[in-house]
C-alpha cells in the first residue's frame, strides 16, 4: 500500500543531529517527518561521552533531567594511557564560567529520548523505514521510502512518497544511500579507520576519568556510563586490524582489537583486570573524518553528514547536537523565506551563513582531532608526544580546550 504525506520539512536520520532538529522546528511550528532506518533503543559506536557545553541544550531541548539520571559520573579529569603511560590532568571548565561538566549517556538511552521528544512535540517519526530514492519536483523534493522490516507470508515491503518543501540530512558518514549527501563507498584501504566499541562491567577506571588510549595503529577512549558501566571504543588501521586478526586467528575482531589494546596499554589492563564484556563488541566504518558539503539545493546537512572530527576528541555526539541547532536557527529566523514557492535565494543564504557559523564553531577541533589522530597513530611521534605529555601534564587539559570541551555553542543570531 502506498501513501503520500506531505512535511515542511524531512529529516533523514533519528540520531541526535535528526532528533534535534526536528524538536526544535516543530516547536516553532513546522510540519515535520524524521525517517529513521533502525528501532530503537539500539546500541551504536560512538564515544558516548556529551561535554558540559551540551548538556544547557539538552535541557532546553527537555530531556536533560532524564538523560542525567542515567548518565555517567561527571568527568573533571582527562588523561592518556599509552605503554606504560598513565597520565591524568584536570578538565577544562566552560569558557562561560558556568558550573558543569560532561557526562557520558548510553546510545540506547540518549537516542530514544530525544526521539519520543520530537514524537511528544508533534514530530511524525517514521520508524523503520530507509529512504530508498529521491525525486525533485516543484518547491521540494519526494523521498521514497521502504519499511526495513520483512513482512509475513512473502508479502511485499511497505512503500511511501514523502514530499517535503526541504531535505535535512541526519544520516551517518559512512551510510551509502540515494541522497545527495551520502557518498558512494571506496575501495578498502589500509589507511581506512574502523571503529568498535564495547561496554564493560567492574571496572577499576578512577572515578570520573576520561583516558585517551594510544596504541600501535590506533586510537581510543574510556568513560564511565550510568549503572557503573563503563564504554570503550576504539579506531583502528585496517592494516593493523588484518595483523590483530592473524595473531589471534581464533578471535573475532573485537575480541582481537581488546587483546591488541591490553597487551599495549598497562592503563587498560589495570582498569580492565577484573572487568567482564557487557554485550557483544560492536563494530562500524570506515570512518570520514572530515569537513562535507553543507547544502545542496533543497538539502541541508547535520551532524556527521556536515562533518566530523576523529574520534579521539570525543566530540561526536555534542557536534551532532549542536550543528542542528545552528541549522535550525537559521530555518526558524527564515521560515516563510525557506518556504516560499520560490525560495531558492533564500535557501542559498541560509546554506552560506550556516557553514559560516558550523566553521566558526567547529573547524578547529575538527583540524585539531586530525592532528591528533595523527600523532598517535604514527610511531615515531606518537613516542614523542607521550614523552612531552610525561613532562608536562597539564598540555593534555589545553588538548581538551582545543577540541572544544569548553567553549559554548556561538548561535549566529544571538552573538
Amino acid at each position: 500500500m502506498k501513501t503520500d504525506r506531505a512535511y515542511d520539512a524531512l529529516i533523514v536520520g533519528g540520531g541526535p543531529a535528526g532528533a534535534t532538529a526536528a524538536i526544535l522546528l516543530a516547536q516553532a511550528g513546522w510540519r515535520i517527518g524524521v525517517v529513521e532506518r533502525k528501532r530503537f533503543p539500539r546500541r551504536k559506536v560512538c564515544g558516548e561521552f556529551v561535554s558540559a557545553t551540551t548538556w544547557p541544550l539538552l535541557r532546553r531541548l527537555g530531556v536533560a533531567e532524564s538523560l542525567l539520571a542515567q548518565a555517567g559520573p561527571e568527568i573533571r579529569h582527562v588523561g592518556l594511557y599509552a605503554g606504560e603511560t598513565v597520565l591524568a590532568a584536570a578538565m577544562p571548565t566552560r569558557w562561560d564560567g558556568l558550573d558543569g561538566w560532561g557526562r557520558a549517556v548510553g546510545r540506547e538511552h540518549l537516542d530514544s529520548l530525544l526521539l519520543a521528544r520530537a514524537a511528544d512535540a508533534g514530530v511524525d517519526v517514521i520508524q523503520p523505514w530507509t529512504v530508498s530514492g529521491v525525486e525533485p519536483v516543484a518547491s521540494g523534493h519526494v523521498c521514497s521510502a521502504v519499511a526495513k522490516e520483512e513482512h509475513a507470508c512473502g508479502a511485499k515491503a511497505a512503500t511511501m512518497d514523502l514530499r517535503a518543501r526541504i531535505v535535512i540530512a541526519a544520516h551517518g558518514s559512512w551510510e551509502a544511500g540515494r541522497m545527495p549527501t551520502q557518498s558512494p563507498r571506496d575501495p578498502p584501504r589500509a589507511s581506512d579507520l574502523l571503529a568498535f566499541k564495547a561496554h564493560f562491567r567492574g571496572s577499576q577506571l578512577p572515578l570520573g576519568l576520561m583516558p585517551l588510549v594510544i596504541f600501535p595503529g590506533g586510537y581510543g577512549g574510556m568513560v564511565q556510563t550510568g549503572g557503573g558501566g563503563l564504554s570503550l571504543s576504539c579506531c583502528i588501521r585496517r592494516d593493523a586490524l588484518e595483523r590483530c586478526r592473524r595473531k589471534r586467528k581464533e578471535a573475532r575482531a573485537g575480541d582481537a582489537v581488546f587483546g591488541h589494546i591490553q597487551a599495549s596499554c598497562r592503563g587498560v589492563r589495570e582498569a580492565l583486570s577484573r572487568a567482564c564484556l557487557d554485550g557483544p563488541w560492536l563494530s562500524a566504518g570506515p570512518i570520514r573524518p572530515g569537513i562535507r558539503q553543507f547544502r545542496r539545493a533543497r538539502f541541508f546537512a547535520v551532524g556527521n553528514a556536515a562533518g566530523e572530527a576523529h574520534l579521539i576528541v570525543a566530540e561526536g555526539i555534542s557536534m551532532a547536537i549542536q550543528s542542528a541547532w545552528l541549522l535550525c536557527e537559521h530555518l526558524v529566523a527564515n521560515k516563510d523565506a525557506v518556504l516560499a514557492t520560490d525560495g531558492s535565494k533564500a535557501l542559498a543564504a541560509i546554506g552560506h551563513d550556516y557553514e559560516c557559523s558550523w566553521r566558526k564553531n567547529f573547524a578547529t577541533r575538527v583540524h585539531a582531532a586530525a592532528f591528533f589522530a595523527q600523532l598517535a597513530m604514527r610511531p615515531g611521534t606518537a613516542k614523542l608526544a607521550v614523552a612531552l605529555l610525561r613532562r608536562a601534564p597539564p598540555i593534555l587539559t589545553l588538548g581538551a580546550v582545543w577540541s572544544g570541551k569548553a567553549q559554548p555553542l556561538r548561535c549566529p543570531l544571538k552573538s
